[in-house]
């Protein structure tokens, strides 16, 4: 029987705006179309400015996780994934800790947990745009002006909700957060390598010309120094020492990020081809064998997506209760969570002290210049790999990947292993020794990796590169299994849908 939370979460369930699941099959040059359409919609609405607001004005909550949450400052894509990843984060804990009883067995239990998260992210987002617009993150705003800027920030985090459960129930490939999170840091880093609008913020020691300092674009940089270098162009300055592109000022974009923007994505590829592969057999056809893939990345990247969004939450809220209760910093409780100064000629607002501290991103080896670096950096790992393997081994319950939920699939396909009668009790019990085990140093290790990405720095997040090229190898394997389940017989077909 459903929970207590989850019963009363049904009526408004039931009235929420909802998209239909295919009745058919829909074929993969549709899921393209649709995937193309959302990427479209997300696009404009993260170019689209509100109306009403200047967004050089106030406080910019979020700047600090804006790569993560796929948020753009002052747009409609404000509050970005924000409140879909948190609702998740919510019900994960609440579930996990057993708050809320669910038999994720039950389809019944399962479509109602999947829409309380639906109806929770609703409420996040009011919650949100509330917040916002109370800690005056666009400046003192009059009552219309709030209500305007209330209703445009709901209606943008409804269409957000509904892109994301249209990708999701099958109309198109993967998933709408991790759609937005690729194509947001895809972005960034794209800008970051080719950015020759803007120059380095500072020219290095002995440079002839400041005004001709270089574009901040690491690739642009480096191909426009070797012009220098040749004497190539007018008024193009002199070429500057390859050791000043390799950390430059320590903000600017250098050759050092780009080495670990490489590492990361080499790390990531090699962790997601670990894998511990289990034989299988098709029951109607002996002859026809296949393997069950137990990646060491099992969970993939959520556990780092709920880890960033837990952090997002502590800082926005740590910064809306300072801002609105704690100003002078006085209040010793409301200290342990954060306190922060606003940085000169600019909206963001730096935290300085209690939890919120050591949980913000270190913006790489600048960290260590800091007095209390080396424990900020410390704190920081520890909590990354800690929430990460405990987020890692919850969402093996939750998300129907569990050793019961792979052993029904499996029978269900049609499959068995070899040796082993067809029983789903034995088959769970086979899969246990593996699925727990993968699926928490999975989670474990790609702490690791995600701490050291941040602590390192890469151009856009350190995260957000590791983000970005787990969804990119998950899309390239999606639509692998989607060419070859419409090549593929029902065997096929049936393996893949558990895949």
């Amino acid at each position: 029987m459903p929970s207590t939370f989850l019963k009363a979460l049904s009526p408004l369930v039931r009235i929420m705006p909802e998209v239909k699941a295919p009745d058919r099959e829909v074929s993969f040059r549709e899921k393209v179309v649709w995937t193309l359409v959302v990427l479209i919609i997300f696009l404009v609405m993260s170019h689209m400015p509100l109306y009403g607001v200047d967004k050089t004005a106030g406080t910019d909550y979020l700047w600090a996780m804006r790569v993560i949450l796929a948020s753009t400052r002052g747009t409609l894509m404000e509050l970005g994934i924000g409140p879909i990843v948190t609702a998740g984060l919510v019900m994960q804990l609440l579930s996990g800790s057993k708050i809320i009883d669910v038999d994720f067995s039950d389809p019944e239990d399962r479509a109602l947990f999947t829409g309380g998260q639906k109806v929770l992210a609703l409420l996040m987002t009011t919650f949100q745009a509330i917040a916002y617009i109370v800690g005056r993150a666009y400046g003192d705003l009059t009552p219309e002006q709030q209500v305007f800027v209330f209703i445009q920030l709901l209606a943008a985090g409804v269409i957000v909700i509904l892109m994301d459960e249209l990708i999701q129930k099958g109309w198109g490939l993967g998933s709408g957060v991790s759609l937005f999170i690729m194509t947001n840091v895809a972005g960034r880093v794209m800008w970051n390598s080719l950015n020759m609008l803007e120059l380095e913020t500072t020219a290095p020691d002995g440079y002839a010309n400041p005004s001709t300092r270089l574009p901040k674009g690491i690739v642009a940089a480096m191909v426009v120094n070797l012009l220098r270098f040749f004497g190539i162009g007018t008024d193009a300055g002199p070429a500057v020492d390859l050791a000043w592109l390799m950390f430059r000022n320590g903000h600017d974009p250098s050759i050092f990020a780009l080495t670990v923007t490489f590492g990361i994505f080499f790390s990531v590829l090699w962790m997601e081809s670990v894998r511990v592969e289990v034989p299988l057999q098709y029951a109607k056809y002996r002859g026809m064998k296949a393997r069950y893939p137990i990646k060491l990345l099992y969970t993939s990247n959520i556990p780092v997506i709920l880890a960033q969004a837990l952090y997002a939450n502590i800082l926005f809220f740590g910064q809306i209760i300072q801002t609105q209760w704690n100003p002078d910093k006085t209040n010793p409780f409301l200290n342990i969570i954060g306190t922060f100064h606003q940085e000169e000629g600019s909206t963001r607002m730096i935290a300085d002290g209690g939890l919120a501290r050591y949980i913000t991103p270190p913006q790489g080896l600048l960290v260590f210049q800091e007095a209390d670096g080396w424990l900020h950096v410390i704190i920081y790992a520890v909590l990354m790999i800690l929430l990460c393997w405990g987020f890692s081994v919850i969402w093996v319950d939750i998300s129907g990947i569990a050793p019961r939920d792979v052993a029904r699939q499996l029978l269900n396909s049609g499959y068995i292993v070899p040796g082993f009668r067809r029983s789903e009790r034995v088959l769970e019990k086979l899969l246990d020794r593996y699925i727990p085990v993968v699926a928490g140093l999975g989670g474990f290790l790609i702490g690791i990796l995600a701490a050291v990405a941040d602590i390192l720095g890469a151009l856009a997040s350190g995260t957000g590169i590791l983000l970005m090229v787990s969804i990119i190898k998950q899309y390239y394997e999606t639509i692998a299994k989607e060419q070859l389940a419409e090549m593929g017989g029902e065997g096929v077909a049936g393996l893949l849908g558990i895949l």
